[in-house]
């Protein structure tokens, strides 16, 4: 089964369980956001697991939908606390309707998400939930730590990639994780697919990191550049403010504190200091090293040859973005 493939199925599953009752004001956004688009990378992630090890992809069904119900409830709080007024190019849930709209319709996405695994029989739900607790509290932890670093010019490196692994990359390795559950793999063989998710999703953040400076504005999908206008202590800001010459970080923390009339020029300035000090360099190294570690993690697994080339082709995939 291909990628299309899981999606179409998962695409149609999202569709037979659509919500259409009262209040409509409850239920209209999140059909909205749900049917937004985008990658819907996690839920493909869950099918493709389950698949690997030998289970049935339809099983993992409800694992998927209620993973990508989480994503989006995620999605609609982020976007109010980011006061952001687009997502994937169209109007947000609380620009559309308005922000208490937003804050309700989300709680009853995180609701909802729960509601979904009941389908599953007592021993696998529960170890489903577990999974899905940890991994829920985390990405509001990660959510916390982003909104902290807006204010505080003193982050570090760990602190960020910290931060990215709880709001980015912890739900990447569940999906796979529960996907393992439903198909029945060994307790190794589940920890060793969550790692690889870890790592591939740390892996495929830092790219994001760096597709937002040096990517093509006509493939990367957003604006080049967002991340230096908002100011965002990602880890080209924190590499080059680290490997920086007095005179290259007073430049670099001025124009990450000072109100900029023009914007393409700040872009600019901050691009060259990014590559003056060898943060470029850095941020593909560790692209490298993150997607490497995730490969050895799966070269470990109890499956098949044919299934672990599922996932190298996935992963590769994955890191292989136009830039």
């Amino acid at each position: 089964m291909n990628i299309e493939r899981y999606k179409s199925i998962f695409l149609s599953h999202l569709e037979e369980k659509s919500i259409e009752k009262e209040p409509v004001n409850l239920y209209a956004p999140i059909n909205y956001i749900l049917n937004l688009g985008g990658k819907r990378l996690r839920p493909i992630l869950a099918l493709l697991s389950t698949d690997v090890f030998n289970g049935n992809p339809k099983d993992a069904l409800d694992v998927a939908l209620a993973i990508e119900v989480f994503h989006n409830f995620t999605l609609i709080h982020d976007d109010i606390m980011d006061d952001a007024p687009l997502r994937r190019g169209k109007e947000t849930v609380h620009e559309k309707w308005d922000i208490n709209t937003g804050i309700l319709s989300g709680d009853a996405m995180l609701i909802l998400a729960y509601q979904i695994l009941e389908s599953y029989d007592s021993k696998i739900y529960k170890e489903l939930m577990r999974v899905f607790n940890q991994t829920a509290l985390e990405v509001c932890e990660g959510q916390q730590m982003d909104m902290d670093f807006e204010t505080r010019m003193d982050v570090t490196l760990s602190e960020y990639m910290k931060m990215i692994t709880l709001k980015t990359s912890v739900l990447v390795a569940a999906a796979l994780q529960m996907g393992g559950i439903i198909a029945g793999a060994s307790q190794q063989d589940k920890q060793r697919i969550y790692d690889f998710g870890l790592n591939l999703g740390l892996a495929f953040q830092l790219q994001d990191d760096y597709l937002d400076a040096f990517g093509n504005p006509e493939t990367f999908g957003k604006q080049v550049g967002g991340d230096i206008i908002e100011n965002k202590k990602t880890f080209l800001y924190l590499k080059a403010l680290e490997n920086a010459t007095s005179k290259q970080k007073e430049n670099l923390i001025h124009l990450y504190t000072t109100e900029n009339e023009n914007q393409e020029a700040k872009i600019e300035t901050v691009k060259e200091l990014f590559q003056e000090t060898r943060a470029v360099k850095m941020i593909q190294e560790e692209i490298e090293s993150y997607t490497i570690r995730a490969f050895e993690y799966l070269e470990q697994m109890n499956i098949d040859v044919d299934k672990k080339q599922i996932l190298v082709d996935f992963g590769n995939f994955l890191m292989k973005r136009n830039v």
